[in-house]
């Protein structure tokens, strides 16, 4: 509206610039050029929340941005500038016209009433009665008819009322100065603002290095040793730990720092005093006084050049002799110590603690980042500390930096510099020439070539080291060339030291009082004029005269710097200048530049002794592959795949063949490594640095010759030097592909090639599968089965040519075993590391189609369908007869066993049942009847259910009324659970009783939720506290005396904040406080707070509130109907309050933004009622921050240390002021929004509060939340045991027996799945129960991490710990009472009393007790997997326990022992002989069923080892499958794809194990072979239609 183009020209621009000045408006153009987008213009939104204020609401804030002149695209800074300064500064006429703007419509000219009673009804709720009299005449008015209208109705809207009669809260500037941090510190400490900015960065980027985020004792160490002693760096921790809680904040470091380095010389003393009074006493008794010299003289020995320490007689002294000679002589009370005060009276008469205070001074500076004052004191520290560590010996691992000599002695004369040098004196750069020729004089172990015969570095490309004679002569020549203590000095300053000189005086020698005295003048003749010669400050560090240009344009992954210079002899000293990684990191943080040049020390050829620095690591130019962009793939339609086998077929291969492609090999990065580094450390530093995971990696070295042949680097013991890695070397990083294929595989399998690697013999049955999409699932079945011993010798042997039955109608033509033989005989060959199953792969899919594509598949059911087809391929049945299940109908479990045993074999024999095939019990009882009826079934793997977990695991912070440290519980609790049950739990533990519980969920720094009793337990948005509140006993009256006494006490909290008990206050406890002596309304035993009745209103002026927190806590009502409307919503019995600070902004538009706040910290649940005194909750208050507020230093004790009692000027009593807030802890809940008030204090009185407002805000003073306020403390809570127990029981493993206790354990039937019981001729709820009858030769566990849930598939990642060895499943078989062929002592009994028939029927009788104890303590899932009951998959059991009833069916009769056991013993015989006449119909009458009768160990103990498992790691549907097997070589190999490497047995990843196969010990893999003596082998080949679409399908064009 400031433009000339405007309809109502309100203000022009030129006379809005005429009332700003110019630091109001550069502050304003910054402001609106930070928040403005590219078109120059701030939107809407931006205008709201920046220009405005948070409190404006919504619909004013529209109207104004519309009367400032905004549009769709935003507002222009000259529409903006010209409504700030009528808005603030505007005459009445002026806000007039800006009024009719807001509400005008989009021509500026009229107002319509329509569009005028919209916008008022939007802001307002409800259009004034003074609008009609506005439009009496029409509908719609001009500026000058609404100009005499607002003047007789100034408060007519909300809008005129605010602009015309009240005073603007406001201004353009804000001359109030809220002190920020760094001016806190500044102010109380002797840095400056830029010097705490410097120190604050460096402090956040030391400790983003700790392992535990903070910066604690360790980290602090790490820095700081070995530079100083490790007996010392525990005590300068303490010594920066000023609230001894074990963490360096950074207001501890600032002060630290400042009092160790920058302060005057008695301050520094008394660091040091603090630093070696490790008893925290205020005194130094003689131990302490020893350790303190003992250290001084350490640190002297290690500051001191060699020659200087010939003639030093402090490393003569005896410490001991010389504490008790200080004490001797200081101790003036003979208390046996000595006070600081003493302590600073021997500093003044001995130099020994001036080293130590120069390298405090050097820590402070190069390690914590202080900046220098002066050039003077940089040069002193950075050459001392330069000189101490070239004296020493380097080790191997430390990293040095390389500086061009060009800049050092740029450096080296601006900060070495003699201040009286002669007028016409010569200049630094004779003695830097001089020194230079010194340098070529002597010989230098940088220019030492490894062939003494050639000392040139360009002849060769070998690294060139140092400090080594490449003919193992032994040199004596430091890492560094020359003396280094006379290299340091030879730029050493001339100028004096703060408190001490820097040469060696005699004084130094005594510890007497200095009596002499120095003259002034050193050297030079007076006569002589003389003046100052600056030196200019040099420039950014520039290295790049010593490196060569980069040949290749890609991004270097590390950090060397560049490839130095080989053209020439790079000479330390001549051509660059080594420092130190903290010399150097200090020198690039003080100046800049690059770039950085770290060389690392590495092993000699004589090992650590003769170390090295690695001048030119070896340069690797690493490739990645890039994939072409094609034409997406049409994906096989049903139709397609419906339309026969073929069509099917050609789909799928042309998938594969537009998803394999040639991948082009491109130079994406370089990197130098180390020749000492390893293969190991290169896999894990690239695939840190690109975000890979590493078993996603492989490096390939490319033969220089001939890129097509490459060498896998999967030897990560290997070093670079070792591998065979040259300088500019090829490096291929192999990316796996989403379908977990390799790149490099598939562009092999598609030329008909095999890589070179996998062509290497290798150990038989050490070989990996190539992925060929996704087929990890196929790849780590195959290899378990593989590595079943019996199984492999039957194929590698070619026995299953003998046994193929093409005729078998459920069989896939013997197709599936070729094919699988094939790869057998690959696999464990012994010639091939890798090889591809192509022909397996696509014959699987011919006949289950379900498994093509490229999609995860879970690996179980590709090994259910694999056993299955090569069982029907070797089905030595051809002509299987029909077998007519019979009922149990009563007779004894052996015979029903034998019998549906023998009928199985009748249809089934071949290899795979001999190993695989065992006998389940499974029985169902009818729950009306009784009757109970059994059937056996054989199966191939068992599958065991995993607990589903059903309970949560929650963890609540406790927050009591005396303030105490946090505690935190940890609770299991049911899903179904609600949060009284919560209540009642966490009662019982930290004994406070429930209705004292109020439960509050809090995100941040604000309280979210308030949860209900009645509500079910859920996950939380943020975290969960639970607050003490008020008892409801009533505390007797206090006397008047009692009350003025604590009255004083809480008016006076000077002697409170420094931690000093006041006299006058009564003794009670702390949990009472003032808050306790309050009259409480009682509570209800259900948790529901009752409502009190407030019996005045409050004097203040009060408006409602414009918001509020409608939240029940627990069940009742959080407002009551009787309140007066003036105080607003309030809670009950409780108020809430949040802790808030300022944050000063650089840049803002008007006054109320200069300063905003932000909410931190946890908030605190206010307890009071109608007779709480605002007094009384500052009282409150304190008691729960006290905790987290450093006291006060006491005042009878101060000790004048400036940096150290940094808040003694604070004349506050509380460090904090309490406002009256909305719920969003931002506006004032009294005062209305325009008059822009934060919140109305509440003055520290005895006004009573009645429930003034639902929300506190404690605006904490700057300086106290600047330098007291510990948010460490604040942040920590104490751990209970129940924390631990519940994480415990949350993550503990099962055993696999718990997984077996469950899947034999009776389950409940539910109303879906009703039994159809042939006594009750209806179907009826039953109970079923599973058991083990036969254990098979080779047992397959599967655990069931994937199930149905809740309408969702779930994995469960529940750890099952399973035995390696010795496993013995036997306690699970189902017990036999009625032995028939003596299998030994029987299994365990069931479970359930009803199953003890007394007439024998099933034998399940309590004498059986031998697994009786075997209960299960787990949350199994409650429904049985109905897809799994076929016979061949088993279901789910569950938890659940039936009724112990022990109603008998009257049905049920004795049988006599003596007439069932004849009976058995025909049935028996009978079955045989049938058996005996199919052996006519097996393939060539080949017979070896080693598994076709009951053996003995059916029943009897079998001890079984574990030799192959599959294990799948990640999510559901995007994981991964690994297998691990035992070789029968005795050794462990992970098969992970198309990698197969030796682990040890601790490596195996049980972790994640998900099918498991078993062993049985005794058994001989030559029983399982069949006889094929004079048999010929079935040699047939694939036929041609099968042949020819597989050609299509692994020949890849």
């Amino acid at each position: 509206m400031g433009g000339k183009d405007s309809k109502l020209s309100y203000i022009t621009h030129e006379e809005a610039l005429k009332r700003v000045s110019d630091a109001e408006l550069k502050r304003l153009k910054d402001a609106f050029k930070r928040f403005s987008v590219l078109g120059g213009f701030i939107t809407e939104n931006v205008f709201c929340r920046e220009v405005l204020w948070d409190s404006v609401p919504q619909k004013v804030a529209q109207l104004l941005f519309k009367g400032f002149g905004g549009t769709s695209k935003g507002i222009s800074f000259k529409d903006l500038l010209a409504g700030m300064v009528v808005l603030t500064k505007g005459t009445k006429e002026e806000k007039i016209k800006l009024i009719f703007a807001m509400y005008a419509d989009d021509s500026y000219s009229l107002i319509q009433k329509d569009d005028m009673d919209r916008k008022i009804v939007a802001t307002e709720d409800q259009v004034p009665d003074a609008l009609s009299h506005l439009f009496a005449e029409g509908d719609q008015v001009s500026y000058e008819r609404f100009r005499r209208w607002v003047y007789s109705n100034p408060e007519a809207t909300i809008i005129t009322k605010w602009l015309l009669t009240e005073t603007m809260a406001f201004t353009l500037s804000d001359d109030t100065e809220t002190p920020t941090f760094y001016q806190t510190l500044a102010g109380v400490t002797h840095l400056e603002e830029a010097d705490i900015i410097d120190l604050e960065r460096k402090y956040w980027n030391l400790k983003a290095q700790s392992k535990t985020g903070k910066f604690d004792q360790e980290t602090f160490k790490s820095f700081v040793y070995p530079t100083i002693p490790e007996s010392l760096c525990e005590a300068l921790f303490m010594a920066f730990d000023e609230n001894l809680d074990n963490h360096i904040d950074f207001k501890e470091i600032a002060c630290g720092v400042s009092a160790c380095c920058r302060g005057p010389l008695m301050e520094r003393q008394k660091f040091c005093f603090k630093i070696f009074d490790t008893k925290h006493d205020n005194k130094l008794d003689e131990g302490e006084l020893r350790e303190m010299v003992d250290a001084l003289v350490a640190i002297r020995m290690d500051n001191k050049a060699p020659d200087e320490l010939e003639s030093d007689m402090y490393l003569r002294l005896d410490p001991g002799m010389v504490a008790k000679e200080i004490i001797t002589s200081l101790d003036s009370d003979q208390d046996g110590c000595i006070s600081m005060e003493e302590f600073l009276v021997w500093t003044v008469n001995n130099a020994l603690c001036e080293d130590f205070l120069d390298l405090l001074s050097q820590i402070c500076h190069v390690l914590l980042g202080l900046k220098p004052t002066s050039p003077e004191e940089e040069g002193k520290i950075i050459l001392d500390w330069l000189a101490r560590e070239e004296r020493k010996k380097k080790k191997v691992g430390q990293v040095w930096y390389l500086i061009s000599m060009q800049w050092w002695c740029s450096w080296s004369s601006y900060v070495t510099h003699d201040k009286h040098l002669e007028e016409n004196g010569a200049v630094l750069a004779i003695e830097l020439d001089q020194q230079r020729n010194w340098h070529d004089s002597k010989p230098n172990m940088l220019t030492q070539c490894r062939n003494q015969t050639s000392c040139l570095g360009w002849d060769s490309d070998s690294m060139t080291m140092i400090n080594v004679n490449k003919s193992m002569e032994i040199r004596e020549t430091p890492i560094v060339v020359g003396d280094s203590r006379e290299h340091s000095n030879h730029f050493s300053p001339t100028f004096p030291r703060t408190s001490h000189s820097v040469t060696s005086s005699p004084r130094k020698y005594r510890l007497s009082p200095e009596t002499e005295t120095r003259s002034a003048s050193q050297g030079g003749s007076p006569r002589i004029k003389k003046r100052t010669l600056q030196h200019q400050k040099p420039g950014q560090i520039d290295n790049s005269s010593l490196v060569m240009p980069s040949l290749y344009k890609v991004m270097t992954l590390t950090n060397e710097g560049g490839r130095l210079k080989r053209d020439v002899m790079m000479v330390d000293g001549t051509d660059f200048k080594l420092v130190s990684e903290p010399v150097w990191k200090a020198l690039s943080t003080w100046y800049g530049g690059s770039p950085a040049l770290p060389r690392t020390v590495i092993p000699g050829i004589g090992g650590e002794v003769m170390a090295e620095l690695e001048l030119y690591p070896v340069l690797v130019r690493l490739y990645r592959h890039q994939l072409q962009v094609q034409r997406p793939v049409q994906t096989t339609s049903f139709t397609s795949m419906m339309s026969g086998i073929g069509g099917m077929a050609i789909n799928t291969v042309s998938t594969l063949t537009n998803h394999v492609q040639q991948p082009r090999r491109i130079l994406s990065f370089t990197a130098c490594f180390s020749r000492c580094h390893t293969i190991q450390q290169i896999y894990e530093f690239l695939c840190n640095k690109l975000k890979l995971a590493r078993d996603d990696v492989r490096l390939w070295k490319i033969n220089p010759n001939d890129e097509s042949i490459m060498s896998l680097l999967d030897d990560e013991a290997m070093t670079v030097d070792q591998a065979g890695v040259e300088d500019s070397q090829q490096i291929l990083i192999e990316v796996r592909n989403k379908d977990l294929t390799w790149p490099e595989e598939m562009s092999q399998l598609a030329k008909n090639k095999r890589i070179t690697n996998d062509k290497a013999p290798t150990e038989p049955g050490a070989t990996g599968l190539n992925n060929l999409g996704n087929t990890c699932f196929m790849n780590a079945a195959v290899q378990c089965v593989s590595n079943t011993n019996p199984l492999t010798q039957y194929f590698t042997r070619g026995l299953h040519l003998y046994e193929i039955n093409r005729t078998n109608p459920l069989g896939m033509k013997g197709h599936i075993a070729q094919r699988y033989g094939d790869l057998v005989k690959d696999m464990w060959s012994g010639t091939t590391r890798t090889t591809a199953p192509l022909k397996l792969r696509w014959t699987i899919g011919k006949y289950a189609p379900r498994f093509n594509g490229f999609q995860q598949h879970d690996s179980q059911e590709l090994l259910s369908f694999l056993l299955d087809g090569l069982h029907e391929d070797l089905n030595r049945v051809q002509d299987k007869p029909y077998v007519e299940l019979k009922d149990s109908d009563g007779r004894p479990d052996e015979i029903v066993a034998q019998e549906a045993w023998e009928n199985h074999l009748l249809r089934n024999q071949s290899v795979i049942v001999d190993l695989f095939h065992g006998q389940l019990k499974s029985q169902v009882r009818c729950k009306e009847c009784c009757h109970i009826s059994v059937r056996f079934d054989p199966f191939n793997y068992l599958s065991l259910p995993l607990p589903m977990e059903s309970c949560i695991h929650l963890e609540i912070i406790v927050m009591r009324l005396n303030g105490e440290v946090p505690v935190k519980y940890g609770l299991r609790l049911n899903m179904d659970d609600k949060y009284k049950v919560l209540k009642k739990e966490l009662s019982s533990l930290c004994d406070i009783p429930i209705y004292q519980l109020l439960l509050v969920e809090i995100s941040g720094p604000v309280v979210k939720t308030l949860p209900q009793d009645n509500q079910k337990i859920r996950n939380l948005v943020g975290t969960l506290y639970a607050y003490e509140l008020c008892s409801e006993e009533k505390i007797e009256p206090i006397s008047q005396d009692e009350e003025l006494a604590e009255k004083k006490s809480c008016v006076g909290l000077s002697e409170i904040q420094r931690g000093v008990t006041s006299t006058a206050s009564p003794k009670k406890p702390i949990a009472n406080g003032t808050i306790l002596r309050l009259q409480k309304e009682p509570l209800s035993l259900n948790g529901e707070l009752l409502n009190g009745s407030p019996s005045s209103t409050p004097s203040h002026s009060r408006n409602n509130s414009s918001t509020s927190l409608n939240i029940s806590i627990n069940g009742s009502s959080s407002t009551e109907s009787h309140l007066p409307k003036s105080v607003g919503d309030v809670f009950n019995g409780f108020v809430i309050a949040v802790h808030r600070k300022m944050t000063l902004m650089d840049l803002y538009f008007l006054s109320t933004q200069k300063t905003r706040p932000s909410l931190f910290g946890t908030p605190i649940i206010l307890p009071c009622d109608e007779k709480s005194t605002n007094q009384e909750l500052y009282g409150f208050i304190w008691h729960q921050v006290a905790r987290i507020v450093s006291p006060l230093p006491p005042s009878e004790a101060r000790l004048s240390n400036h940096a150290l009692d940094c808040d003694d000027s604070l004349g506050y009593e509380y460090p904090f002021t309490l406002k009256v807030v909305q719920k969003d802890g931002f506006t004032c809940a009294w005062c209305p929004w325009y008059r822009f008030c934060r919140g109305c204090s509440l003055e520290c009185n005895s006004e009573t509060f009645n429930f003034g407002s639902s929300f506190i805000a404690i605006d904490w003073e700057p300086t106290a939340l600047h330098l007291r306020y510990q948010t460490s403390c604040e942040r920590f809570v104490e751990d209970h045991a129940s924390v631990a127990e519940s994480r415990t029981r949350q993550s503990e493993p099962i055993d696999l027996d718990t997984c077996l206790r469950a899947f034999t354990k009776e389950e409940e039937l539910g109303d879906e799945e009703l039994y159809y019981c042939s006594k009750c001729k209806k179907h009826c709820l039953a109970a079923k129960k599973l058991d083990i009858w036969r254990l098979p030769p080779v047992l397959i566990v599967n655990l069931k991490r994937f199930q149905f849930l809740n309408g969702r598939w779930v994995k469960s990642h529940k750890i099952v710990n399973f035995p390696l060895l010795d496993f013995d499943p036997s306690c699970y078989l189902a017990p036999r009472k009625h032995s028939i062929c003596n299998c030994g002592p029987p299994g365990n009994e069931q479970e359930h009393p009803s199953n003890n028939i007394e007439n024998g029927h099933h034998g399940d009788g309590p004498e059986h007790s031998k697994t009786e104890d075997c209960s299960i303590g787990i949350n199994c899932d409650k429904k049985m997997d109905s897809s799994t009951r076929d016979g061949t998959d088993v279901m789910t059991t569950s938890n659940s326990s039936l009724d112990s009833s022990k109603a008998t069916s009257s049905e049920c009769s004795h049988m006599e022992p003596t007439s069932l056991s004849e009976w058995a013993t025909s049935q028996s015989m009978s079955t045989s002989e049938h058996v005996a006449n199919q052996s006519s119909n097996t393939a060539g009458n080949i017979q070896c069923n080693n598994n076709a009768t009951c053996s003995p160990m059916d029943s009897q103990p079998a001890k079984y080892d574990l030799f192959s498992m599959s294990c799948h790691t990640g999510i559901l549907g995007g994981g991964h499958y690994v297998a691990f097997a035992r070789n029968p070589n005795g050794k462990w190999y992970c098969y992970n794809d198309s990698s197969c490497k030796e682990v040890k047995e601790s490596q195996l990843d049980s972790n994640a194990a998900y099918i498991l196969f078993y062993q049985r010990k005794d058994i001989d893999p030559a029983t399982f072979l069949p006889e094929v003596a004079g048999k010929s082998p079935d040699m047939q080949e694939i036929d041609d239609e099968f042949e020819s679409d597989f050609k299509k399908m692994c020949v890849i064009q």
